[in-house]
């Protein structure tokens, strides 16, 4: 087998997806429905724990191991399970160094929560979209209610303690339409990293086998893209909005991953799987020890095995793994082949593929018309961006160039179509 998968990361969901919000676009809530034993018991435990602290640092051949901490709602585990995650880091690192990322909504953060993470170096990413009317278009309580002001609160603990955070925006149907009041709104609030994640679902018209509606590109049955979901071009429109904001603002203070990553990728570095030819390189482990291939793959027909009973080096390098992870350099729509845009999107998630490519097959990305209108925007101004880096020149030096060759004299370059 040619293709070796040598170093991933492992993402823990230690809490599965129990949440204590009811975000309406979330595809992990309904998960539940594949492990419903767990409606009681529900919390990754200490064997569990202590194989996939094990095992990730054992199996991870760089001096830096990341550890993944996802849901579901991590915070629901209580500090408690964190601090013996780390007891049992510094028994099993063997001099390596831990990194721990922590993926929260934020609501239950406080002082406490904020020390303990200080204190240990975590780095917190706040799920946020953005003011009060983006954010609480979808992510609600249970009851239906607010989530704004809670999340603020737990944002002004870790303002307080000097966490380390980024946030983590959503971009759907909604605050698509009001970019650069995102974008402001972010800054505002002190984010200095931000990433903004394209938003697309189908359901299906009946539950699948399993019970659930939010279906697998694979899915051929009856079925729609979600209501929430973000319009292709719009995403791409919003994408540039913020982009020329930023190149011309901010570059160099405030760090967007989007961009950040597709300057990565024309520098010739590797950048997040979404960009890259293949996947399969980052696979999730359930709070009962089931190893998937990717967060967004969480079916049974994609279950690797389980971290107390498996190797994970065998597992991540399992036939049914590797094949994962070609299938996105090879399921590809056709179209992609020849366009020149292909060495820096890569065709994007296979998550996305479902639209019908020239040949009439369902692996076209969704989100391909964003991706083409962003890229052909941006592209030209990275590659001078990434000139003037080069030659040493300062942020706002480069800033000033850019804004003078390509949106002064033209009038403002546009983020539209």
């Amino acid at each position: 087998m040619s293709h070796h998968i040598n170093q991933f990361q492992l993402m823990a969901k230690p809490s599965g997806s129990v949440c204590n919000i009811d975000c309406t676009y979330c595809y992990y809530l309904e998960k539940r429905r594949l492990y419903p034993q767990q409606q009681a018991r529900w919390k990754m435990d200490g064997a569990t724990l202590e194989n996939y602290v094990r095992k990730n640092i054992a199996s991870q051949p760089a001096q830096t191991v990341h550890f993944h901490w996802q849901g579901g709602e991590p915070t629901l585990l209580g500090i408690d399970f964190f601090r013996e995650a780390l007891r049992l880091q510094e028994r099993y690192r063997s001099g390596k160094r831990i990194d721990n990322i922590f993926q929260t909504n934020g609501i239950k953060l406080d002082d406490d929560w904020a020390r303990f993470l200080k204190q240990h170096g975590f780095l917190v990413g706040l799920s946020l979209d953005g003011d009060r009317l983006s954010n609480d278009a979808y992510r609600l309580t249970r009851g239906g209610k607010s989530t704004f002001d809670a999340v603020i609160r737990g944002l002004e603990a870790l303002k307080r303690h000097n966490v380390d955070f980024n946030t983590l925006t959503v971009v759907n149907a909604e605050n698509v339409k009001r970019p650069l009041e995102i974008y402001r709104f972010l800054k505002h609030i002190g984010s200095r990293y931000m990433q903004f994640i394209p938003l697309v679902e189908r359901r299906a018209a009946q539950p699948d086998a399993n019970g659930l509606t939010l279906i697998s590109p694979d899915f051929s049955a009856q079925c729609r893209v979600t209501e929430w979901s973000v319009p292709a071009k719009a995403y791409g429109r919003f994408l540039n909005a913020i982009f020329d904001s930023w190149v011309q603002n901010d570059m160099g203070s405030a760090f967007v991953m989007n961009f950040e990553q597709t300057l990565a990728k024309i520098a010739g570095r590797s950048g997040s799987c979404v960009m890259s030819e293949t996947c399969g390189d980052n696979p999730i482990v359930e709070s009962n020890g089931d190893i998937y291939s990717c967060d967004h793959f969480v079916y049974p027909e994609h279950k690797l095995g389980n971290i107390n009973h498996d190797s994970l080096s065998a597992l991540v390098n399992s036939a049914q793994n590797i094949a994962f992870a070609q299938r996105k350099r090879t399921n590809i729509g056709r179209e992609c082949l020849n366009c020149s845009l292909r060495p820096v999107c890569n065709g994007g998630c296979p998550k996305h593929r479902f639209m019908l490519s020239h040949d009439g097959r369902p692996n076209k990305n969704y989100f391909c018309d964003g991706y083409m209108l962003h890229l052909r925007h941006v592209l030209p101004i990275m590659q001078m961006l990434l000139t003037l880096m080069q030659q040493g020149l300062a942020p706002e030096r480069i800033r000033k160039i850019l804004a003078q060759h390509y949106y002064r004299q033209s009038g403002g370059a546009e983020g539209g179509d």
